[in-house]
């Protein structure tokens, strides 16, 4: 009785058994079979090609039906393969027998007896399987790519579904991480961009490259003047939540607390003062004397002045605080600029990419206008005149005496570096990607 008890345990065990060790095999024949269905439907139906949403002339719910049997046998092969890699690591699928013998049932000579080699068939079925997933790892061409930056991997970011998908750069296609003077060559670009076209024109794929060109370059375009409003929204944002709720507070206290100490920051300041407090006590006689305002004592004179005097003490007192909290608070902003271009070198290769492509899209003539009215400006004959009213603004935002050596030193060679700069660039780079750019501004110059 004891042994009738044990007997179906132990063919129970014993098939619990054969069940697993069986595991690897059986998940990767019904990866192996899902990936024999995608192809068959790729041959049957799609000439061999991918299953596209697009492809082919079928009906909207012929199109759903693929797509779905599609992502049906993908899942199926991820799933399978990773019981295959899980369950492999328990049972050694490789180590379990080398050989595979296969009988014919309608034959009787034992000489029709195939024998396989279990660890190549193995091979064989998943390298079919990493040829049939392979096709559906790259971005299909009805979905959304961003331009991000060189030698960075591509990874799927989950900020795709957000925004209709364009607030993300992390998905790339190569062509387009390089700049417009990166594809200069021996021949002129117009004629290599003619045979692009011609190309493009009679490729049966051009209609979907068209439509991913354009949602690449919209998404290009969101991004990049994204990333413009960041960089100027957030410093600007920062200065002023800094300056009015953060250092503001801070200096006003320390500056009531020293209140019997000069108002004034520095020299310029004091003589601005005491001119001002000068010309109210000038306009003030002068008034008198012309009838104006009525004749006043001496002593009524003083104590106007002296109550001018206190309106600009406070004033200027005023303007000193100001000038120290623009000073942290510009430290405090420059700091939150930093922080935006750190976190956003991705964003900063995709403004370069539309930078290089509006910039050098322009017709020859708007390039060569450009070019003239920025150096006109910033290193132009009348550029010096510019350059001391910015750097006394500078000066007098953040407190600081206009140092007059300074500033023309300043103007001797900064415009002069700029210059350079503006010159070399012309010759490496745009000389070579747009000859006829150069000149045409060449002869609007002269």
């Amino acid at each position: 009785m004891h042994n009738s008890f044990l007997g179906p345990v132990r063919s129970s065990l014993q098939a619990a058994n054969r069940w697993l060790l069986r595991t690897p095999e059986r998940a990767l024949n019904e990866a192996y079979e899902a990936a024999l269905r995608i192809k068959g439907l790729e041959d049957a139906h799609f000439n061999g090609n991918r299953i596209l949403l697009n492809s082919g002339n079928y009906s909207k719910s012929a199109q759903a039906y693929f797509q779905g049997e599609l992502k049906k046998y993908l899942n199926i092969i991820k799933v399978r393969l990773i019981e295959f890699k899980a369950s492999r690591s328990v049972v050694r699928l490789s180590n379990q027998s080398v050989t595979e013998i296969q009988l014919n049932e309608n034959a009787t000579d034992l000489r029709t007896i195939s024998v396989i080699d279990q660890p190549n068939l193995i091979l064989k079925k998943l390298r079919f399987i990493d040829d049939v997933v392979a096709r559906y790892e790259q971005p299909e061409p009805g979905s959304v790519i961003i331009v991000t930056e060189p030698n960075i991997a591509k990874a799927s970011s989950p900020s795709l579904n957000q925004a209709n998908g364009l607030n993300s750069s992390d998905d790339l296609p190569k062509r387009d991480l390089k700049s417009i003077t990166d594809k200069t060559g021996v021949l002129p670009r117009s004629i290599l961009e003619t045979v692009d076209r011609i190309k493009r024109d009679l490729d049966p794929q051009a209609e979907q490259e068209v439509l991913q060109d354009f949602r690449v370059s919209r998404s290009k375009t969101i991004i990049s003047i994204r990333l413009v409003l960041l960089m100027i929204i957030i410093p600007l944002l920062t200065q002023q939540i800094s300056k009015n709720f953060l250092v503001g507070p801070i200096v006003d206290r320390v500056r009531e607390q020293s209140a019997q100490e000069s108002p004034f920051l520095n020299y310029e300041l004091e003589e601005e003062a005491l001119n001002e407090l000068q010309r109210f006590e000038q306009r003030l006689r002068f008034e008198i004397l012309i009838g104006k305002a009525p004749p006043i004592g001496d002593e009524a004179i003083v104590e106007r002045v002296r109550e001018r005097a206190s309106e600009i003490e406070a004033q200027y007192r005023r303007i000193g605080s100001d000038a120290i909290k623009n000073v942290f608070s510009d430290l405090l902003g420059l700091l939150a600029f930093v922080v935006v271009i750190v976190t956003s070198k991705r964003e900063i290769a995709v403004l370069k990419s539309f930078m290089d492509t509006l910039i050098y899209g322009l017709s020859d003539s708007a390039k060569a206008f450009i070019i003239i009215l920025f150096t006109d400006i910033f290193v132009g004959f009348h550029s010096p005149h510019g350059w001391e009213v910015l750097l006394e603004s500078v000066s007098r935002h953040l407190g600081l005496p206009a140092n007059r050596d300074f500033i023309f030193l300043f103007i001797a060679t900064f415009p002069v570096i700029l210059d350079t700069i503006f010159k070399y660039w012309i010759f490496r780079y745009l000389n070579r990607v747009s000859p006829s750019a150069v000149a045409t501004y060449r002869n609007m110059n002269e």
